[in-house]
């Protein structure tokens, strides 16, 4: 029951490794970014080329999300980009930890913006060049993966 992704979504937004991977496997539902967005709907998930380096962004990757966190430089998923609210205090921002994963010492006055998003999927990583911001993506093929037994 696999179904072909070549029209939509249309942009991608790339993440450092493994903030990528947490995201299309759930474990992650905010992205914080310096920059605010009117952007909604469906994005790939794109995979940037240099992971992050931190230790502790690490420390989030469980052994069934590890093999996707491997991958550098393409998309790895698809997610709906369902809203984005500024943070202007480091209460805000540490009250949301648990959708981004971040360490509080990683806010900055006056403030970043969450970028929530829902209905992750993992897809077959494709090599594909980034940019820092949205960018387009030409069409597939893209195959979802099938889900496995038991998770909605």
């Amino acid at each position: 029951m696999s179904s072909q992704l070549n029209t939509a979504p249309t942009y991608a937004l790339s993440l450092k490794q493994p903030w990528a991977a947490l995201l299309v496997h759930g474990l992650k539902t905010i992205e914080v970014r310096r920059w605010p967005t009117a952007r909604s709907g469906r994005f790939y998930i794109h995979a940037a080329r240099i992971p992050d380096e931190r230790v502790e962004a690490w420390t989030h990757v469980p052994d069934s999300v590890s093999e996707t966190a491997r991958h550098l430089g393409g998309i790895l998923g698809a997610a709906e980009l369902t809203g984005c609210r500024p943070y202007r205090t480091l209460d805000d921002f540490i009250k949301d930890r648990e959708g981004h994963l971040n360490q509080p010492e990683w806010f900055e006055a006056p403030g970043l913006y969450d970028f929530i998003f829902a209905k992750a999927e993992i897809l077959p990583f494709r090599k594909y060049p980034g940019w820092m911001r949205f960018f387009p993506v030409a069409a597939g093929p893209f195959t979802r993966k099938p889900k496995p037994a038991g998770k909605q």
